[in-house]
This record gives C-alpha cells, structure tokens and sequence, in this order.
C-alpha cells in the first residue's frame, strides 16, 4: 500500500469524523434553538394586537436573525455554502412601533419563520444522520464482540438493533453484519449528508428567484442613475470651469497683455489695472478652490468622513452639533457618497425646515455606515421626484444603501442615510 493511499484513507477517515461530530454538534442545537425561536415569534406576534408584541417582537425576531445568521456563518465554514443575509436595515433609535412593521415588512423575516419549522425536522435529520451512520455501528460490533447479553437483558430477552432481533450469538453477529454496512454507507454519505443539511439550509433561508430578479432590477436602475448622475456631473464641473474661472482668467490674460501695453505710456491706468487682475486671480482661485471641493473635498481626502462633515457644519448658518464614532474609514467612494448625501440633507434642512438647531450623528454598527440628520424645523420633507432628497436616494442606492424619512407636519425631521461597508 502507497503512502498517497495511506493519506488518502487518513483523510477520509477525519472527514467522516469531523462530519460526524459536526452534524451531532448541530443536531443538539438545531432542534431547541428553532423551537424556541418559533415559539416565542409566534407567541409575539401574537400579542402584537394587546400592545405587548410591539414591545417584545423586535426582541425576538432579533434573535432569531441571530440565530440564522450564525448558522449561515456555519453553513460558509463547515460546508462553503454561502447564504446572503438581506435583511433590510432599520433606522437608528425608531420606536417600537416603527421597529416591529418595519421587521414583520421584511420578507427575509417571513423566511427566517418558515425556515424554522424546517430546521426543527428535516434539518435536525440531516444533522444527525451523519452521527448516526458514524457512531452507531460502533454498538453494533460491540454487540457482535459478546456484549449482546446485557443489551438482550434490559429488552427483556430481545434486543433490537436496527432491524435484527439480537437473542444470541448468532443474531449478535448478524447485527455486526449491519453495523458494517452503516460504516460501508458512513464512508460515502457522511459527509454527503452534512453538505445535505447546509444545502436544505440555504434552499429555505436564501433569498428566492423573484427577489433576485428584483434585486438585479435595482441594481440596474442604480447603475444607470450613477452613470446619468457622473454626466450631469461633469457637464456642471465644465459648465462651471467655462463661465467661471476660466473666464476669470482669460480676463487676466487681457489685462496683463493691456498692463504691458500702458507701462510706458499711462503708469496710473497699468496700476489700476495690475490691482484689477490681482482681484481676478483671487476669484478665479477661489472658485476653483470651490469647484475642487464640490468634486471631492480636500478635508476629506486627507482626514477622513468624520472631520469633513464637521468642517461642513462649520459654513452653516443654523447651529449644527456633529456627534462622529467611527472607529477606522471606509473606502474613498462611500465615503464621498456619504459625505455628498448628508451636505445635501444639510442644505435642505438650512433652507426649508426653518430650523434653529440640527444634529448629525455618524457611526458604524453591524456592517453599516449610518448618518443621522436630525432638525427642529416645521416638518414636512417628503422623497419625492425631483427633489434634493430623491437624488440622495439614488446616490446611496448606488451603493446599495437605504435612505429613512421620519418627517411629520410640525416637525421635527430626522433623515436617516445608510450605506453597507466595512472601516479599515
């Protein structure tokens, strides 16, 4: 026998071990985290209508996500099979009433319930078959080595292992005959099962056909709004350099080539013109001082989200307080994107909701970059076409991130901006 042979076998050997113990480990949770899980969902839910439910199901179907989440975790690392969580995010500090419609609205919720009865039965099966294919034939050979009388005596003279009745000798060897057709089966399907089990996990938990069409339909309407809004983009940066600095300094050019002209001729009419063009390379600079910072802002770039939204609220006009935990940066487009999204948030609040005092807060939670925009204005912003807060919308979207509303009439207005990613 070859040492590639020898390997081999060792390995397949651990392989049926691992999946064994793996699947018994899963078998012992899987059967009381999803009873509990689904009992206190349905139990919540079901108090919803006496107010109870609105307090305890955000609890609950936090758990529950938990609880999916970590065994998609385990589906990725015991089996490589990847199962997208697309949950859909919640605004930071909502009230229960917002939290609990805003979960029980998700559909991945609903398939979060409807995986639970599933894990409870044909999950736990396939957890614990590839244990049982490993360990029980274990009994069997105990059995046929001569230990069948005490099992045969606390079964009152007839043992059952499997299908053999074990009485004797001969009906011990029997269930040894059996025993090593389960190892024979154990060697092929034990870890088949295993993999079984994550496949019927990610069949149930991941998200279905129709979802992916509609995912892919956002994505496309996201794309296109990116590439219509990097156009209009540079038509403004160009429209902006023509009538503006460049103008400017094709002003200075004239002067200059005057300037000379007058030297000798007119010294008071060259000086008067020398101050001229000075203050029109000052504008120019300073236009194009602000033309770089509309594109991306210096501060930015060099100091991270946090710094530049505080050096944004400084040029407001309204008192604005800026609360940042970000423990690292994101990457430079999100960061841009967010940056951009809350400036224009920013200058709708300054100039519609007659507010005295805004509040942003920045941070980073469960994967998430979340910036809040809070005013004490007179309410009333709505998304609608055309305006400041649709085309935030279409920004973050490029990113698959989310925009929240919560304005009502007579304020106050809280605008929630959300973006997926990951600080360095």
């Amino acid at each position: 026998m070859t040492n590639d042979t020898k390997n081999g076998r060792g390995s397949r050997a651990r392989g049926m071990g691992v999946a064994a113990l793996r699947g018994l480990a899963l078998a012992l949770v899987t059967l009381p985290g999803a009873v509990l899980c689904f009992v206190l969902s349905l139990v919540s839910i079901a108090l919803i209508p006496i107010g109870v439910g609105l307090v305890t199901t955000p609890w609950v179907l936090t758990g529950v996500r938990a609880f999916a989440d970590w065994r998609r975790a385990l589906a990725a690392e015991w089996g490589g099979v990847r199962i997208p969580s697309a949950y859909r995010p919640l605004p930071r500090g909502a009230n229960p009433w917002t939290r609990t419609f805003g979960m029980l609205g998700d559909p991945a919720t609903w398939r979060d319930l409807r995986w639970l009865p599933v894990d409870m039965t044909a999950g736990f099966v396939t957890a614990l078959l590839p244990a049982v294919l490993l360990y029980y034939p274990l009994q069997g050979f105990a059995i046929a080595a001569g230990l069948w009388q005490p099992f045969a005596d606390s079964a009152a003279g007839t043992y059952w292992y499997g299908f053999v009745p074990v009485r004797d000798q001969t009906s011990a060897l029997g269930a040894g005959a059996l025993a090593l057709v389960l190892l024979f089966l154990a060697h092929f399907y034990t870890a088949r099962l295993l993999d079984a089990h994550f496949r019927l996990t990610r069949a149930v938990l991941g998200p279905n056909q129709g979802e992916l069409a509609e995912r892919v339909r956002v994505l496309t309407e996201t794309r296109r709004d990116a590439v219509d809004t990097s156009a209009a983009e540079l038509r403004r940066i160009e429209r902006d350099l023509h009538d503006g600095a460049q103008a400017r300094l094709v002003a200075v050019g004239m002067d200059l080539g005057t300037i000379e002209a007058l030297l000798d001729k007119d010294p008071a009419k060259a000086r008067e013109l020398i101050g001229q063009a000075r203050k029109s390379s000052v504008e120019a600079l300073s236009e194009l001082r602000e033309l770089v910072r509309g594109i991306h802002p210096p501060v930015l770039a060099e100091r991270g989200l946090g710094d530049a939204v505080r050096a944004l609220a400084l040029r407001l006009p309204v008192v604005t307080e800026v609360n940042v935990d970000l423990p690292g940066r994101a990457e430079a487009p999100v960061e841009s994107a967010a940056y951009f999204a809350v400036s224009e948030v920013l200058t709708n609040a300054v100039k519609h909701s007659g507010a005295d005092r805004i509040w942003v807060d920045l941070h980073h939670t469960d994967g998430h970059l979340r910036a809040t925009v809070s005013d004490n204005g007179k309410g009333g912003a709505v998304i609608e076409a055309g305006s400041g807060l649709a085309g935030v919308e279409r920004r973050l979207g490029t990113f698959d991130g989310v925009l929240a509303v919560s304005s009502p009439a007579g304020g106050p207005t809280m605008v929630t901006m959300e973006i997926p990613c990951a600080l360095s």
